[in-house]
């Protein structure tokens, strides 16, 4: 076998062709468009039964990933952290795109339980739906804060109330009591309210289109007892597929609920909270973590378990988002299986 290890920038991707024992064969730079990944392509027909290995930072090897993969290429992705550990290990000193491509084609050879690359699906459409929406989310925040100070200098009297600027009468109630202010802030606070407006419009939107792919493609996320469609979206977006996941404890890695052991001689058993993992699923898994305690589902009951054992609310919360994230696996798995090996079928936009 050739292990092919890829160091990718911007405007080009530098190769490095080891054999099975991490001995360097060849080396190569193409441009990151299509006739520079067509050249890579030709130029690894020189070698039997390759495989790739990208450095797993998407943005950059997202379109040379999916080129190989149209070409019939095994592709596997390699953690910057075991990239840059295998950089530190060889005896080759300094730092150069052929050693970084070196260091993560060792890697992709020491660590042969790697993620494996497939073409992206309809997970891809629902992450970018849901980052997109939480970007306008973002956006009206700070508009609804911007638009608080200018209606406070205008008239301290007014109470805006709290998120009232997602409703449309709060809305409609503002830019009719601005219409007859005149003056420079009265403009721009009319103006983030339009554009307040338009950005409701459009998380609505998001929100009801995500609905519709989530029912179709996890139904069974929204059977879990707290979890609504946007933390739905995101688990579904960030996992990209559960069966890249061996079982539930692998996946437990991933979304950063499974614990860190801490311990030496006599202090068995001890762990501490991982940092780690997936901050977008861990934070989902919280949020549903959150739901249940206020009485939705059996997660109440469970906190109130630990916490007679014991446990603080925090280290309960801890306990609860990892059986949170087993059964989120456990739905995956079911609308995997349920979905088969063929495509599912998106609904059509209304």
């Amino acid at each position: 076998m050739v292990m092919i290890g890829t160091d990718s920038h911007k405007r080009t991707h530098t190769v490095v062709a080891v054999d099975d024992v991490g001995r360097r064969l060849a080396t190569k730079t193409v441009r990151t468009n299509s006739d520079g990944h067509l050249d890579l392509v030709r130029w690894s027909t020189q070698f039997d039964d390759v495989v790739f290995a990208l450095e797993d930072c998407r943005h950059l090897t997202r379109r040379l990933e999916s080129d190989l993969l149209i070409a019939g290429y095994r592709v596997v992705r390699v953690p910057t952290r075991l990239m840059a550990a295998e950089r530190r290990g060889t005896k080759e000193p300094g730092k150069s795109d052929p050693i970084d491509a070196e260091a993560v084609a060792l890697a992709a050879l020491r660590y042969p339980d790697l993620p494996v690359a497939e073409l992206e699906g309809p997970a891809r459409e629902v992450k970018l739906l849901s980052d997109h929406r939480r970007d306008l989310v973002v956006q009206r925040t700070r508009i609804a804060s911007q638009v608080r100070w200018f209606v406070h200098e205008l008239d301290p009297d007014r109470v805006v109330p709290s998120r009232g600027l997602r409703r449309q009468c709060v809305l409609s109630e503002l830019q009719e009591a601005l219409s007859s202010v005149d003056g420079v802030v009265a403009r721009l606070a009319r103006e983030l309210l339009d554009r307040c407006a338009e950005l409701n419009r459009q998380i609505t939107q998001l929100e009801a289109e995500l609905r519709r792919l989530v029912q179709v493609l996890a139904p069974s996320l929204l059977a879990i007892p707290g979890c609504g469609v946007l933390s739905a979206a995101v688990l579904i977006g960030e996992t990209a597929g559960v069966h890249r996941f061996r079982n539930k404890d692998a996946y437990a890695r991933f979304t950063g609920t499974a614990p860190i052991p801490v311990w030496s001689g006599a202090s068995a058993g001890k762990v501490r909270l991982n940092r780690g993992g997936n901050r977008a699923t861990n934070c989902a898994l919280h949020m549903i973590a959150v739901t249940q305690a206020r009485g939705i589902g059996p997660g109440h009951a469970y906190l109130a378990k630990q916490q007679a054992r014991g446990k603080d609310k925090t280290a309960s919360l801890r306990l609860l988002r990892r059986r949170l994230s087993d059964a989120v696996f456990a739905a995956l798995r079911t609308a995997q299986t349920v979905a088969g090996d063929q495509p599912v079928p998106l609904p059509a936009a209304a």
